[in-house]
């Protein structure tokens, strides 16, 4: 685990703690993607469950050290914990605005998803709970890569603050791929509960994601329209034909996150930050042409 300005060029696979001061002022629109509402709240329905799932990963996490002694798997599950303490903090900041923009339903969401994790500690072994955090994160490479490699259709247009946030975490998400399934493997090994938590990570996540997206369409009477809900399908559709590929290799008994490729596109985002660490902007993207503004932009050739 390294610090943010400690390490100009990071290594592949080295975890970076960024505490980066993203800003959600009042004047962030629900729909941050102004022609595509739909697409804004899928987006928003996943950022509601993040207060809620890192907090029960870094637990799960926490609770698996006391049984692994490899000081490497040790010290990247630190890195874990560290980067998704700074993930989930930022969506609760974010989740806040959107709930004071126009959305204060979502609260009753927010409270389902608390019960039903503090359920999950109380009542299920730490094997099922690792297994649970190491198939979500094997899940989230998929979500990674559809939102980093196909950015300039997903994001282009939109505010750049939502797009620079979502793709920071992303980022990370990529960082830390092999975290929980290194931690899963020396602290409760097995295969059927690592397979079964990529259903349970995965689908208990789509659930609350779903109940979030929806309250906000109904809210702005956008459900029940046929050519809104059409346009959701096509990017639901979409998120399927993305991560199902992924969560169908994980179930593989010889699956290892560290076979996925990354993105080229996130290691030019470390690298550009890496560099511009001191500055005190923030990593932005411009959503015109989903690259990085200077001083993060990769140099010239």
């Amino acid at each position: 685990m390294t610090d943010q300005a400690q390490s100009p060029l990071p290594q592949p696979g080295e975890l970076i703690v960024r505490r980066i001061p993203f800003e959600f002022p009042d004047d962030i629109a629900p729909h941050w993607k102004a022609d595509e509402p739909q697409w804004s709240h899928m987006i928003n329905g996943a950022s509601l469950t993040m207060p809620y799932l890192e907090p029960f990963l870094i637990d799960s996490m926490r609770d698996a050290l006391v049984h692994i002694t490899d000081p490497d798997v040790r010290e990247a599950a630190k890195g874990f914990m560290a980067q998704e303490g700074q993930h989930y903090r930022q969506h609760r900041r974010y989740n806040e605005m959107l709930k004071a923009n126009g959305y204060p339903e979502l609260a009753q969401v927010e409270d389902d998803m608390q019960k039903s994790y503090d359920r999950m500690r109380e009542r299920r072994s730490l094997q099922f709970r690792m297994g649970y955090t190491a198939g979500f994160e094997s899940m989230t490479l998929g979500v990674t890569s559809w939102l980093v490699n196909e950015r300039l259709d997903l994001f282009r247009g939109a505010d750049t603050r939502v797009s620079s946030f979502i793709l920071w975490h992303m980022v990370e998400e990529t960082e830390h791929k092999r975290v929980a399934f290194d931690v899963y493997q020396a602290a409760c090994p097995g295969y059927l509960q690592r397979a079964f938590g990529v259903f349970t990570g995965s689908l208990h996540l789509m659930w609350y994601s779903r109940r979030g997206y929806v309250s906000m369409l109904k809210k702005d009477g956008l459900w029940y329209n046929l050519r809104s809900r059409m346009r959701l399908w096509r990017r639901v559709t979409q998120f399927g034909r993305h991560v199902v590929p992924f969560m169908a290799r994980s179930l593989m008994p010889n699956h290892n996150p560290e076979h996925e490729p990354d993105p080229a596109w996130v290691r030019e985002w470390i690298n550009g930050y890496a560099r511009a660490s001191a500055s005190e902007t923030l990593p932005l993207i411009d959503t015109n042409s989903a690259q990085m503004a200077p001083p993060y932009a990769e140099p010239a050739r």
